[in-house]
């Protein structure tokens, strides 16, 4: 996508980034431990896998940008190499600030009440306690769960769980957020208010990536997004343009999209009329008629009888 021309700052640099794992050819990921054990084992063949293959993009300020694809196609591998959790075999990545990486797996304790963990979560993200009871309320109601908010969060439900962690996590505001998945959880409702906060978040100048499978979410809260398929960027560009694109190539507009043709009808004249039922049993119980029964033939009884022959007198 070329540079904005409002002079916005750059804010996230993706320079051919190349994610690669090494893996066993059982499919297990290699580790250290298994060089080791190559001198005292025949040495398994091991394959790589390429994630990424030369990722390249550049996000601005208020930028807000969907990343969409098919399951398996790297884009929470692309994400976790942003944040740092996922090292690059190749390319480089630069950030103006530390980007926050919001998802459904984000770690709670389990074992604690909501109310604590609002506040333990809410200093870890380097809110000090007095903002923590000045925003507390908000971040309770947000997630629509004060009714249950003093229960162990083992209690929750997984929409619950969620609407929890992304209430904690947009209670500060950030330069760059990801968010992986995070809205796919919760009711319609949930899911409207979270997308005007993260609207909030994008007018305060800060960078949003959200990576989703529903494609409303994308239009409604993304103004960009970028396709990625198999590890290769596809397409980077206006959102409706991209998502416009993805879905045509989902549903048949794309070479690589096969179908069954349907099955020719045959002709009213090809058809033939069901086979009429037999007059006489099946051959299997019927007697042809070149096969009489030789008793029938022998027994003079079984035969007409015969007219004598006339007598000639001399």
């Amino acid at each position: 996508m070329d540079a904005p021309t409002d002079g916005r700052k750059p804010v996230v640099i993706v320079d051919d980034v190349h994610v690669e794992y090494k893996v066993l050819a059982t499919g297990k990921k290699a580790t250290g431990a298994d060089a080791g054990k190559r001198l005292l084992q025949r040495t398994r063949k091991t394959r790589t896998v390429r994630a990424l293959k030369g990722i390249s993009f550049t996000a601005y300020e208020n930028d807000s940008i969907g990343v969409i694809g098919t399951n398996g196609s790297g884009k929470s591998t692309l994400m976790r190499a942003i944040v740092g959790l996922t090292p690059t075999a190749k390319g480089s990545i630069y950030a103006a600030a530390r980007p926050s990486m919001l998802g459904v797996g984000a770690a709670l304790i389990k074992d604690l009440s909501g109310e604590r963990n609002v506040i333990l979560g809410s200093l870890a993200l380097g809110l000090s306690l007095e903002e923590v009871e000045r925003r507390y309320d908000e971040i309770v109601d947000f997630s629509g769960i004060r009714n249950f908010i003093e229960l162990p969060m083992r209690t929750y439900s997984s929409g619950m769980t969620a609407r929890l962690k992304f209430a904690i996590a947009t209670a500060r505001t950030h330069e760059i957020l990801i968010v992986d998945e995070a809205l796919a959880v919760g009711d319609r409702n949930f899911r409207d208010r979270s997308e005007a906060r993260i609207r909030e978040i994008r007018d305060d100048a800060g960078t949003v990536f959200l990576v989703s499978h529903s494609m409303r979410s994308i239009l409604d809260t993304c103004t960009r997004a970028i396709w990625i398929d198999q590890g290769t960027l596809m397409m980077d560009g206006p959102a409706e343009d991209v998502v416009k694109a993805y879905e045509e190539s989902q549903t048949g507009g794309s070479s690589t999209k096969t179908t069954t043709p349907a099955k020719k009808k045959a002709p009213p004249a090809a058809k033939t009329a069901p086979p009429e039922e037999p007059a006489t049993p099946p051959a299997e119980h019927a007697t042809p008629p070149s096969e009489a029964s030789p008793t029938a033939a022998s027994d003079p009884a079984a035969q007409p009888p015969k007219r004598a022959a006339p007598k000639h007198r001399g």
